[in-house]
């Protein structure tokens, strides 16, 4: 089934088309990726059933301004408001904000974080108590970073890959939260990492011209269902190369417990009609001002990835 593919190593081809669970999928982020992470939860609440999110803070918190994005929503105080949400599902932009009660959300704050500061998850976890979701807050002494159990920089470090050692494993965790009981992790990952083609188009909008899936043997042939990872900031592959699709430790859980890892990838972008410099994902308005809703162009990018790999199988 999988024989024909090529791997990351080589040029990549079209996302395969797997048969898994596309109706009912997770979300998870690091920084620009944990903004991103929720916007997807928001904007198709019906769909995503549960989302995590390191280092990020309120739906719609940049309300489409790079000055409040980094004023205000990195290390400020933003105000938890659900004035935005609920006018953009009054007016179909999102799926009804009454899918959130009781959702599944996993926050994670660095005590050390300097970038988006704890204040700042904490905004997000008011954002989602509001609709009575089922939220869990976690906090450990880290810079700015995807934390692990065992691979990285120091625990309190803010540098590139944004990858930390902290003895603690947040892919591991998160997924617990989002999904329920799991079988314990394998001890290497013995699925497959691909690279596939994310769009012809994909640089207009400041996606790499080519994402990642882990995809364990078993789900080569069986239905999985499917977990989607964001990177932040200056964490995609073109700037910190597989570190984080090889490292952030989700795919060792993904191996036992029948799930396929999609990788989306943004990327830097210098144009002024794009100026998206560090390849953040969009979580302040450089595609378009509906950028956090169902027609936000990575959004629609990223939902078309998943739907792709629900298809049947050829």
């Amino acid at each position: 089934m999988l024989a024909g593919w090529c791997s990351a190593a080589l040029a990549a081809e079209p996302l395969p088309r797997l048969g898994a669970d596309a109706s009912a999928f997770t979300v998870s982020g690091v920084s620009s990726g944990g903004y991103m992470a929720v916007q997807m939860h928001v904007a198709h609440s019906s769909r995503v059933r549960g989302a995590a999110a390191l280092a990020a803070g309120p739906y719609y918190c940049a309300q489409g301004s790079l000055w409040t994005a980094m004023n205000k929503c990195m290390t400020g105080v933003p105000q938890a408001s659900r004035a935005d949400a609920d006018r953009f599902a009054r007016e179909g932009l999102i799926d009804p904000t009454g899918n959130l009660a009781k959702a599944r959300v996993w926050l994670f704050s660095g005590a050390q974080d300097r970038t988006v500061t704890p204040a700042v998850v904490s905004a997000l976890g008011g954002f989602y108590y509001l609709y009575k979701a089922e939220v869990a807050m976690v906090s450990k002494p880290a810079g700015h970073a995807m934390v692990t159990e065992h691979t990285g920089a120091a625990c309190g470090a803010t540098e590139p890959p944004f990858i930390n050692d902290c003895d603690y494993d947040a892919a591991g965790e998160l997924l617990r939260h989002l999904l329920g009981d799991l079988s314990p992790p394998a001890a290497g990952p013995g699925g497959r990492l691909f690279a596939f083609v994310q769009d012809k188009n994909a640089r207009a909008i400041s996606m790499a011209d080519e994402g990642y899936v882990y995809v364990p043997r078993a789900c080569e042939t069986e239905r999985c269902r499917v977990h989607v990872a964001f990177h932040g900031c200056r964490q995609g592959a073109e700037a910190v190369g597989e570190r984080f699709v090889r490292d952030a430790g989700y795919n060792r859980w993904a191996d036992t417990n029948r799930l396929i890892v999609l990788y989306p990838q943004a990327v830097a972008r210098y144009v002024w009609w794009v100026w998206n410099p560090r390849g953040c994902w969009d979580w302040w308005g450089y595609t378009n001002s509906r950028y956090a809703t169902k027609e936000g162009p990575q959004i629609r990018a990223v939902l078309a990835m998943v739907e792709r790999l629900g298809s049947r199988r050829q």
